[in-house]
């Protein structure tokens, strides 16, 4: 976990967990245009609950809410679960998006506190097969600029992944998760019901 208790894992795991289902007002992200406007939609809500001074209960609460908002959950949950998947129930899936949203949201939130006066600034946008790869760069007081790469489905005009420095965050929960499935021998209620209270 050293690189994802630094400064870069803090705000990634803030924004990854869209974590990361709907956008009102936008139905897909049919140009970059919308792709950009998604992003900065997210970043400055991200943003708005930094500076709100509330309690930390509140703002991990606050930020779940964001990540349903902004966020292709089905399709996260999907790929954080990996060949597992293939095994589960539809009832058992959709306890997993829940239970991982709210994970991620717990495991990330704590830390939010800490970017009170960064600054995430849109730099650029290009399409990538059927997504749109927006680069950001974020500034943290204190910090030297780094880059966060999000990813915005054309079809779905929602974030389903984000890059930081390279390093890719749906891999990254796809392998924790995997390790807890494995510590539970494969059980996958058995890892839905800690991961409820994990993070």
């Amino acid at each position: 976990m050293g690189y994802f208790t630094s400064r870069r894992g803090f705000l990634a795991g803030a924004l990854s967990a869209g974590a990361l289902a709907g956008l009102p007002g936008v139905a897909g992200a049919a140009s970059a245009a919308q792709a950009e406007q998604l992003v900065q939609g997210l970043v400055g809500d991200v943003n708005t609950v930094i500076a709100s001074g509330a309690s930390e209960a509140a703002m991990i609460a606050e930020f779940e809410r964001i990540f349903v908002r902004y966020g292709d959950m089905p399709y996260i949950a999907a790929y954080v679960m990996g060949a597992d998947g293939r095994r589960a129930t539809g009832a058992q899936k959709k306890a997993f998006t829940a239970a991982f949203q709210g994970y991620a949201a717990r495991k990330y939130g704590k830390q939010f506190r800490k970017f009170i006066g960064s600054a995430i600034n849109v730099s650029g946008t290009q399409k990538v097969k059927n997504a749109y790869q927006v680069a950001t760069v974020a500034k943290l007081r204190g910090q030297s600029p780094f880059e966060v790469t999000f990813f915005v489905g054309e079809k779905s005009g929602r974030f389903y992944n984000m890059y930081v420095e390279g390093v890719n965050m749906l891999l990254t929960e796809r392998t924790e998760i995997g390790a807890m499935l494995d510590l539970r021998r494969g059980d996958i209620d058995a890892m839905i019901a800690d991961l409820r209270q994990a993070g």
